[in-house]
């Protein structure tokens, strides 16, 4: 399947709520719940407009993971980006479309948004059961810093947060 990185945008909105309310309950097995608020069309607009003003100062960016019919198959991010061109990843993959390889791809395809933006830094975290999103790290280029000490119950599970990091091949100011 051919993937494309499309940046968010206004008109983004109504079809990307509807890929996040679908795929809720499947997110919600390996992240902790946003809850019901969030997928309120009311509140996911508004939520919406806080991303993009985000991203149009600079301190995120946020992009679409879509196929060649225009259709939204996950998303991909880093925000809070510091003075030091430092922040933090996040990624989702929808239900149908795990297992397929399009995780690792998107990444890869932002990888080159983030070297072309020059992020100098990039922190990630998943959680200790999440074996598939610690391989697409890996696969990446990503590097196992640390796991927490402390553990969470999530769906009955008892789970830890585990880090990664990615450097820009410059050194660091």
């Amino acid at each position: 399947m051919s993937i494309r990185l499309t940046r968010l945008k206004a008109s983004d909105a109504e079809a990307l709520l509807v890929f996040e309310a679908e795929n809720r309950y499947f997110f919600e097995t390996m992240v902790p719940s946003r809850g019901d608020a969030y997928y309120m069309s009311e509140n996911f607009q508004t939520r919406h407009k806080q991303l993009l003003k985000e991203q149009s100062r600079g301190i995120s960016h946020f992009y679409l993971i879509k196929d060649d019919h225009d259709s939204i198959l996950g998303r991909i991010n880093v925000v809070d980006l510091n003075k030091q061109r430092r922040g933090k990843l996040g990624y989702r993959i929808g239900k149908m479309y795990t297992g397929k390889g399009l995780a690792t791809k998107g990444l890869q395809l932002f990888m080159k948004e983030v070297i072309k933006l020059d992020i100098r830094k990039i922190h990630a975290k998943t959680t200790s059961n999440n074996f598939p999103s610690q391989r697409v790290l890996q696969k990446n280029g990503f590097h196992y810093e640390k796991t927490d000490t402390d553990s969470f119950n999530m769906n009955g599970e008892e789970v830890k947060f585990v880090y990664y990091s990615w450097e820009n091949g410059r050194e660091l100011v």
